[in-house]
């Protein structure tokens, strides 16, 4: 592990980065260009005392979870984010998924700019990459897994609880637009074992899943129009958008009500509520 250079390489990225790019208010003058330590270590998820000593050099030992996170709050590109892994001596995560996935920087872009609706980036199996708070408040955070049930498709057909997010009446449609999503995922992936494994493993422990696997509908995800079922406030109607990554990989998913609409309303005291009385309750997510 090149510790020097590792620190040299963060303090670099840091000081290029401006606090508007990353959804952060420019406050009082600034004695240095760029991000402080502090709000580096609030957008990756890190205590400030860690992150210094990343930057000091210090015998720190960060987990490829942890350089995830950071490429993020850094907004690497591509080779940037292996250039860090090299430089901790990580093995590139080319293959990884849930929070060690490398989140595309254009879509974390635009999720910066949005404060006030929810919205999150998933990937094209719909894996929880990162949310802002919005989203948290209403479909509650990802949770702590890794492998297949990562995934909310997966969940949707092996778990009944995840389902409480929708109304029961609304659980057919979403079963149809999920498997169909899934079908044009496995076309453009071709023959990609992940998927292929999925399917097979759906295909056992889901009658539903199997028999809407045969018809061989195929439709992308692109928008629809959604009843989420929110611990506070009722049943909220929402219109949810996706934005596609240039590969179809990962994808932007936000939620909107037209103005003066119930819809818009619950939005705004979403706002007010945040997570504080989703604390204790149950792991919902949505995708």
């Amino acid at each position: 592990m090149n510790l020097s250079e590792l620190a040299a390489f963060l303090k670099s990225r840091r000081a290029r980065i401006r606090p508007a790019d990353v959804g952060l208010p420019t406050g009082p003058r600034r004695r240095v260009p760029g991000l402080r330590r502090e709000e580096v270590s609030q957008l990756a998820g890190l205590s400030v005392d860690y992150y210094t000593e990343l930057e000091r050099g210090s015998n720190v030992q960060p987990s490829a979870q942890t350089l995830a996170a950071l490429a993020r709050a850094l907004r690497l590109n591509g080779d940037e984010r292996d250039h860090l892994f090299h430089l901790a001596d990580r093995p590139l995560p080319r293959a990884a998924h849930g929070p060690a996935a490398h989140v595309q920087p254009a879509l974390l872009g635009l999720l910066d700019r949005l404060t006030t609706t929810p919205a999150q980036i998933i990937t094209d199996l719909h894996e929880t990459l990162v949310q802002n708070e919005p989203a948290a408040a209403l479909v509650g955070r990802p949770p702590a897994v890794r492998g297949p049930a990562a995934s909310f498709v997966h969940r949707w057909f092996t778990d009944p609880a995840s389902r409480a997010l929708y109304p029961s009446e609304d659980h057919p449609h979403h079963s149809r637009a999920f498997v169909a999503d899934l079908q044009a995922v496995a076309a453009r992936r071709g023959r990609d074992s992940e998927v292929a494994k999925m399917v097979s493993v759906l295909r056992r422990r889901s009658e539903e899943f199997a028999d809407l696997w045969d018809t061989r509908d195929v439709a992308l995800r692109r928008s629809d129009h959604k009843r989420i079922v929110h611990p506070s406030l009722g049943v909220i109607e929402l219109d949810c958008y996706c934005l596609f990554s240039e590969d179809g990989r990962q994808r932007l998913l936000w939620f909107t009500a037209p103005p003066g609409s119930q819809g818009a309303a619950q939005l705004e005291l979403l706002l007010v509520i945040g997570t504080q009385e989703l604390a204790t309750g149950p792991d919902i997510q949505l995708r």
